[in-house]
């Protein structure tokens, strides 16, 4: 039997709304840099000439920069809160790559809870193709980000607003949660040691997230490698509670050889997926 090379994408077969191929356009310019016109229509099941009126379309609204043969995206706006959009830069390559990974796992129409970190904030740009998303996050700037697209019902949990970090926290938010269920919950953390697992320098977010955990069928965890070995205030989450971790090839040797002989699925995302 014919089988279709690993990463190929199958043309779409239902029809889309003109906003919904252009939200297909920004995402596969973000996975495959220099796709052609050609291959964008083959992809979208349109013609080349739909994707050229697309393509401009997109451009005129700074979307993305015309170049021959096809487009690149225009430079990511950065976050509203300065603050914030430092946060974000550290590490940026490291959290991009999990974040491009991680959003595989996310298919239309799925349910999501997604904390206010920027690896998942990442997470969030990745997912400008998803239609339908139903989405729980603390995040004010993740939640800016999916609300970008009108399919999306993006729910903002209520609390107090810290500015620093970008987040809502209180009592409000866990209140929300405990009445809420959603099918994967997509969380980063400060630190991450063997024995405390996922850790957070701020006491609040730790109780959050821990309820965030507790609403969800699996939870995914996005940490690059910088955070391994390192324990913060107050523990969220064991590491026996996580579904999958991600991080990037900064990870040693020797916390991968850990990970498997601790029986702790995850993925280097820029290399294999690894099974302990």
């Amino acid at each position: 039997m014919c089988q279709e090379c690993p990463g190929a994408s199958p043309p779409v077969i239902s029809p889309l709304t003109t906003f919904e191929r252009r939200q297909r356009l920004l995402a596969l310019l973000q996975e495959q840099p220099g796709v052609r016109v050609s291959e964008m229509a083959r992809r979208l099941a349109v013609s080349p000439g739909t994707v050229r009126n697309d393509l401009r379309a997109l451009a005129q609204a700074r979307r993305l920069v015309r170049v021959r043969g096809g487009a690149r995206l225009a430079a990511d706006p950065a976050p509203h809160s300065p603050a914030f959009a430092t946060r974000a830069r550290l590490n940026q390559e490291a959290k991009e790559r999990i974040a491009r990974t991680a959003a595989e796992l996310v298919h239309d129409g799925d349910s999501i809870l997604l904390d206010a970190s920027s690896t998942v904030y990442h997470l969030a740009r990745f997912l400008q193709g998803r239609q339908r998303l139903s989405i729980i996050t603390n995040g004010v700037e993740v939640a800016l980000e999916l609300a970008q697209n009108p399919s999306h019902t993006v729910i903002l949990l209520g609390g107090v607003l810290r500015a620093e970090s970008g987040s809502v926290t209180g009592l409000l938010s866990e209140a929300l949660l405990a009445s809420l269920h959603v099918r994967t919950a997509f969380v980063s953390c400060s630190g991450l040691t063997l024995s405390a697992g996922l850790t957070e320098v701020d006491l609040h977010e730790a109780q959050l997230k821990a309820r965030m955990i507790a609403c969800a069928d699996r939870v995914v965890a996005l940490v690059d490698a910088t955070k391994f070995g390192h324990q913060d205030l107050t523990p969220f989450a064991r590491l026996d509670q996580l579904a999958h971790l991600y991080t990037d090839a900064g990870l040693g040797p020797q916390w991968a050889a850990q990970l498997d002989a601790h029986g702790i699925p995850f993925t280097i995302c820029n290399g294999g997926a690894r099974d302990g």
